[in-house]
């Protein structure tokens, strides 16, 4: 595999998740300061790092989008369809036409930040299995054990998410943290973790890979669960107390999963044990998801 260029830092997919647009904001401003004594927190030998606010316009009014979610804009087809103008249509294709494939400033890598109001920790999603990404994992989670790595198949195959405008990236999802505010502990986990990417990324380009665990744990995708509704669409049930803020571990069949306002319990119907993600995600409730099922995986890796 070649060289890793540019990587690219990308803060603001979602205007209320404010870990990630602080975080650009801090290193941007680092970074323009003529202070030679200042360190520029992402500068490295090897590579050129570059940051960007993906939606300034949601930021500014501190919502999750202006007109759509900009983190679902990015299939080819949707960037290449002169029809579509909603501000976050728009913002797409400027930020693939500067950084994706065959752009201005066409990076090898990103990494997109974001945050969650469901209890997620430290998470990495993996936008494809590539040995790259897969070492860069292995890696991470050999350098903190609480960051969990997170896949799903369907990222990779003309997704629609910021982090497949590059053939290598990841997204960083840290949480429990309510939108609009900003957490002080995950805010430096948050930065903590950003630079132990790029210092990967470093060491891949000196060919001087760091050690890790030859087996990584990944919590792949199956599934998503909806909240109970009525014929109208409005929700019937909520996440029963013993599953909120359980992410990542064990649910299995007949466990507690939503208890209706009138307490009834409803328990889950699976026919064997998985891990439930992003459990009552606030963002979620307009796309129909209460959860994300995911099964616990191996990857066995080779170097």
């Amino acid at each position: 595999m070649k060289q890793i260029k540019r990587v690219l830092i990308v803060g603001g997919t979602h205007g209320n998740e404010f870990t990630g647009i602080y975080l650009v904001k801090k290193i941007e401003g680092f970074s323009s300061r003529k202070d030679l004594s200042t360190p520029n927190l992402i500068q490295r030998k090897s590579f050129e790092c570059v940051t960007t606010l993906a939606n300034p316009n949601a930021y500014k009014i501190v919502k999750r989008y202006v007109d759509t979610d900009l983190n679902r804009c990015f299939q080819l087809q949707d960037l290449e369809n002169p029809n579509l103008s909603s501000y976050e249509a728009i913002r797409a294709k400027e930020i693939y036409q500067t950084f994706g494939t065959g752009g201005s400033q066409q990076a090898d890598f990103v990494i997109d930040l974001h945050s969650t109001t469901a209890n997620m920790g430290l998470t990495i999603i993996l936008a494809s299995k590539h040995p790259f990404n897969l070492y860069l994992a292995a890696y991470l989670t050999s350098k903190n054990s609480k960051v969990k790595i997170l896949y799903s198949a369907t990222r990779h195959q003309d997704s629609p998410h910021l982090d497949s405008i590059c053939e290598f990236g990841c997204t960083v999802e840290v949480g429990a943290v309510a939108q609009g505010i900003l957490d002080a502990t995950l805010f430096q986990q948050t930065e903590e973790l950003t630079y132990a990417i790029l210092d990967y990324v470093e060491a891949y380009n000196q060919g001087n890979l760091p050690p890790f665990k030859d087996t990584l744990t990944i919590y792949e995708g199956i599934q998503t669960i909806d909240y109970p509704r009525n014929e109208f669409g409005e929700v019937q049930a909520m996440i029963h107390p013993k599953l909120q803020f359980r992410d990542y571990e064990p649910l299995h069949p007949g466990d507690e999963t939503f208890i209706t306002f009138e307490g009834e319990v409803i328990t889950y119907k699976g026919s064997s044990k998985v891990y439930p993600v992003f459990i009552n995600e606030a963002a979620y409730y307009e796309k129909g998801i209460a959860m994300f099922i995911t099964q616990k995986t191996s990857e066995i890796l080779t170097y």
